[in-house]
């Protein structure tokens, strides 16, 4: 690539997403090791050096799709639903198993975690199917298809068990059949249908599933077991008052209130709400929505209905992750175990969230409107 080319995706690229996405990833990076101080004269955990690692590899990741037409990745999306599925599949015959739930695989001594790419599988491949010049909206049959396309790996995911990352397939896939203009009596009909099935939908969840449930609409149910995480949560969130306790100064988080195998994954928002209380909070929430805007932009500005889906499909994964991370540590959702995006610890999370990020700067670079 010659550097006029170089030069237009600068110029061309959204300055504010790529630097929003770097303040949380740094901001990310700094709360894990909170997240693990526990004192001056005591070692600290490894994993904000890991994290290091998987925000410098997404990264490469990012600039590498911003710079490569999305269309040409588009074009592989059938193949990428596909690793993806197989993925899924090997992860529940030799899958790493943590805490009765198998969701890695060891590559080369590298924990990976499938899920997390099939949702980029997912978006692609349904919205490339949504944006066939022939395809009606309207029609039943394609909705049937297009959910089903979200279907097959919800089913895999939600087997290792995974239920709220299966979940934000279906939010992906609606937001994109959303866009793509299908009529609201559909989406009625759909909203009816999930009614349905709640009652199987209950009998099949797990027995700490169903807990977790009782819990959020009890908290005096189990304090010191099933609501523990939630309880402490919550007292981390509100303790941290205007401006917080001070960086590295969180009780709930240094004393391990707030345990140390979740705070730097599921609870991190609650580490940085304690620590750099309301305004850290707020502060962290608008570069959120710098990313969400530019998403809606990039919907907005593209040159065709494939990429107006996708940024669509991307700013709806966003969204979801966010809502229902900070929701459940605040207490307003069950605890779910969906992770922050680009705060919160994980390699797989980190780097296919850069890569969807990506997938959005390439669309506004390559867009057919101006902003």
């Amino acid at each position: 690539m010659n550097w006029s080319a170089i030069k237009w995706h600068i110029l061309r690229q959204d300055w504010g997403l790529t630097l929003a996405m770097l303040a949380l990833a740094v901001a990310g990076v700094s709360f894990i090791y909170s997240a693990g101080f526990q004192h001056v004269d005591l070692p600290v955990s490894a994993m904000y050096q890991r994290q290091i690692l998987w925000v410098l590899v997404g990264l490469v990741g990012y600039i590498t799709l911003a710079m490569t037409d999305y269309r040409q990745v588009a074009g592989a999306a059938w193949w990428i639903y596909g690793v993806s599925l197989g993925l899924l599949m090997l992860v529940l015959f030799v899958g790493r198993q943590v805490h009765g739930a198998s969701r890695w695989l060891s590559l080369f001594n590298i924990q990976v975690q499938p899920s997390e790419f099939a949702k980029l599988g997912v978006l692609l491949v349904v919205a490339r199917y949504w944006a066939r010049v022939d395809l009606d909206p309207d029609h039943p049959g394609h909705l049937a298809a297009a959910l089903a396309l979200a279907g097959a790996p919800f089913i895999l995911i939600a087997r290792q068990p995974d239920l709220g990352t299966a979940m934000t397939l279906w939010a992906i896939a609606l937001v994109i059949i959303f866009v793509g203009g299908v009529r609201f009596k559909w989406l009625l009909v759909l909203g009816l249908v999930g009614l349905l099935l709640m009652p199987v939908a209950w009998v099949s969840l797990g027995n700490y599933q169903r807990e977790r449930i009782r819990v959020f609409l009890d908290a005096d149910r189990d304090p010191f077991g099933a609501g523990w995480n939630k309880i402490q949560s919550q007292i981390a969130v509100g303790s941290g008052g205007l401006t917080g306790k001070g960086y590295l100064q969180g009780t709930q988080n240094v004393l391990g209130y707030l345990p140390r195998t979740v705070a730097p994954t599921d609870f991190i928002y609650s580490v940085i709400a304690e620590e750099k209380g309301f305004a850290g909070s707020a502060t962290m929430l608008v570069l959120y929505g710098i990313i969400l805007t530019a998403g809606i932009r990039g919907a907005w500005v593209a040159r065709d209905r494939l990429g107006r889906y996708i940024a669509a499909g991307i700013t709806g994964l966003i969204f979801f992750h966010v809502f229902v991370n900070v929701a459940m540590t605040i207490g307003l959702m069950p605890i779910t175990g969906l992770p922050l995006p680009l705060m919160s610890y994980g390699g797989s999370f980190m780097v296919s969230t850069m890569l969807a990020l990506g997938l959005l700067q390439s669309i506004i670079i390559r867009r057919g409107r101006r902003f």
